[in-house]
C-alpha cells in the first residue's frame, strides 16, 4: 500500500514540469512591452524568468524520481 501511495506522490511532483508549459504556451498573455525591466520589453524578461523557475520546478522532480530509482534498486538487487 505504502508504494502505490508513492507512486501517486511521484506522478503528482511530475504535474510540475507542465507549469513553464502552459504559463508560455499562450503567448499573447505576454506580448506586450510593458513593464520594461531595466529597459528589456516583458516580452523578452518574462521568458527569460521562466528559465531558472523551470528549472527550480525541476528540482522536486528530479530528487522524487531519483529517490524512487534508488528504492527500486535497495528492492531488487
Amino acid at each position: 500500500m505504502a508504494g502505490g501511495k508513492r507512486g501517486h506522490w511521484r506522478w503528482l511532483v511530475r504535474l510540475l514540469l507542465l507549469v513553464p508549459f502552459i504559463v508560455l504556451i499562450d503567448a499573447g498573455f505576454y506580448n506586450r512591452t510593458e513593464p520594461a525591466l531595466a529597459g528589456i520589453p516583458f516580452f523578452y524578461w518574462y521568458q527569460l524568468l521562466w528559465v531558472p523557475l523551470g528549472a527550480l520546478l525541476l528540482l522536486p522532480v528530479w530528487a522524487s524520481e531519483s529517490h524512487g530509482r534508488a528504492e527500486d534498486r535497495d528492492k531488487h538487487p
